[in-house]
Parts: C-alpha cells; sequence; structure tokens
C-alpha cells in the first residue's frame, strides 16, 4: 500500500488542486485528472485527507465547492493505479490487510464529509462506484443534465466499500439503495433528483455557475450558524453510519479476496458477462 504518512503531495502526481479564495470564502477542491477520467485510487485517498486537514482549520474558508475537470466527475477506481492490488501472505491476512485498508479509507473520507465547512459538489458525466460515493459525501449536489450515476461493484463481485448504498439509504430509502446497489444500474439526473440524490438539475453550461452561486449564497451567511446547523443535521442523519461503514469494511474486504471478484474484474476487461460461483 501506498505511504500513509508523508503530508506532501508531488505536482506531478496530483489527483486534486485546492484553491482557496480569500474573497469569496470558497476553498475550490477540484478533481484533475481528466485524461483518466478523474478515476479514484489509494493516492487519491491519500490526498484527499490532507486536503481535508488543510482547508479544517483555515478560518478564510467557509464553504467548499467540489468539482472536477473534463467530461466525467469521476469513473471510479483506477485499475492502474500503483498498489490497487493488496497481497498477503495467507488469504485471512490479505483479507485483514484489506479491512484496515479499508477502515483507513473511510477515515479520511469521514475527514473530509465531517469537515465544519459545507460542501457542495458540481457533478458531471460520469460519477460511478468511489466517485457517486464521494458525491453523496457532499452536504449539497448539484449535477449537470449529463451526469450518470452508479454503484456498478457488485457486477464486477465486490461489496460497496465506501459507504455509498448506506448514504442511498439516508436519502432515498432502504428499498432504492438496494436496488441501485444490487444491480448496478446506472441512473440519469433527472432520477437521481427525484430520489433526493442531487438538489437540482441544470444544462453543462450553467453548472460551474450554479454551483458557485450556491456556494456564494451560503458564504455570505455567518459561519458559526452555517457550521453548527450543519453539525445538527449531520447528527441526526448519521445516527448509525460508523457501526454501518464497519460491517461495510469487513463485507469490502471479503469479497475483495474472492474468487468472485477476480472473475469479475477479469470479465470487465474483457467485456464480457461475469459467471459468479459464489466462492
Amino acid at each position: 500500500m501506498i505511504n500513509t504518512t508523508d503530508p506532501s503531495i508531488d505536482e506531478a502526481e496530483a489527483r486534486m488542486r485546492l484553491d482557496v479564495e480569500e474573497d469569496t470564502g470558497i476553498a475550490v477542491l477540484t478533481l484533475c485528472r481528466p485524461d483518466k477520467l478523474n478515476a479514484w485510487s489509494w493516492e487519491a485517498t491519500r490526498q484527499l485527507g490532507i486536503m481535508a486537514d488543510r482547508i479544517r482549520f483555515d478560518e478564510r474558508v467557509r464553504v467548499v465547492l467540489l468539482r472536477a475537470e473534463g467530461r466525467a466527475f469521476c469513473a471510479g477506481i483506477d485499475v492502474t493505479a500503483p498498489g490497487g492490488a493488496i497481497t498477503g501472505r495467507s488469504g485471512a491476512e490479505r483479507t485483514r490487510n484489506y479491512y484496515e485498508g479499508l477502515r483507513w479509507v473511510h477515515e479520511r473520507f469521514r475527514a473530509f464529509a465531517r469537515l465544519p465547512q459545507p460542501v457542495i459538489a458540481a457533478v458531471q458525466g460520469y460519477c460511478l462506484g468511489f466517485g457517486f460515493e464521494l458525491a453523496l459525501m457532499a452536504d449539497i449536489r448539484i449535477a449537470a443534465d449529463d451526469a450518470r450515476f452508479a454503484l456498478p461493484e457488485a457486477q464486477i463481485g465486490v461489496a460497496v466499500d465506501a459507504g455509498g448504498d448506506i448514504r442511498i439509504a439516508r436519502e432515498a430509502g432502504a428499498g432504492w439503495a438496494k436496488l441501485l446497489s444490487l444491480t448496478g444500474r446506472r441512473i440519469d439526473a433527472a432520477l437521481a433528483e427525484r430520489l433526493n440524490l442531487v438538489q437540482e438539475v441544470v444544462p453543462v453550461a450553467d453548472l460551474d455557475h450554479t454551483a458557485r452561486a450556491l456556494a456564494e449564497e451560503i458564504a455570505a451567511n455567518a459561519p458559526l450558524a452555517v457550521q453548527g446547523i450543519k453539525r445538527s443535521i449531520d447528527t441526526f442523519a448519521d445516527a448509525n453510519l460508523d457501526a454501518a461503514l464497519g460491517l461495510t469494511a469487513m463485507s469490502a474486504a471479503l469479497t475483495l479476496v474472492s474468487e468472485d471478484s477476480v472473475a469479475g474484474y477479469a470479465a470487465k476487461a474483457a467485456r464480457k458477462p461475469a459467471e459468479f460461483e459464489g466462492k
């Protein structure tokens, strides 16, 4: 696995960029690997944690705008990224290593999701897997009308591993969470809005302007009041989240070392249906 202790970010390896606008109070966090459709990796997770720590104690920041360059918000896991496969001397040790790795991911995501400042996500194009899960950690989501959302993990033999299914259950109800995560079905922005997974859908050309205008509207309000409101709502909405994420990490670790996941990834690479045997 990657070095998780180094707080620096190599500019050549940057998965995201942070720009703090002192005049507006907005921190713009941009996913900046459009050539990879902003695909996610262990390194992206590490960098997200670093960015969250920088934002948290920056008194200039009142609102965070999460956006992405290119035609996709985030197309899911980058299977070509270094450290993508976790090893172990036995099946049990490899499962344990995946479990600890996923717990580490949850901690980085938690630091982002629980920032005191509200986070607005502006989503365009593909928003799949980890990308969808990242967007669901934002407090408010604005989607372009070309956005497509999915949790396709079950189609390749693994469990949803960062809590996206849990957050869909919170926003849209358990039935929709099960339908979307058990099938891996893609939905468009209009259906996502009807399910309360996004709060507004706009034309692609209007996405940045609409998201920024909302960020400026919130940033103009009293920061202590805004942060208190966010904490109160999150305390209610996320009452059982930590316990559920613990189960998520174990379920994902077990499936990531399964033969089904090997078959699933191979079938995906070959662009053919996978044959799962439940082992």
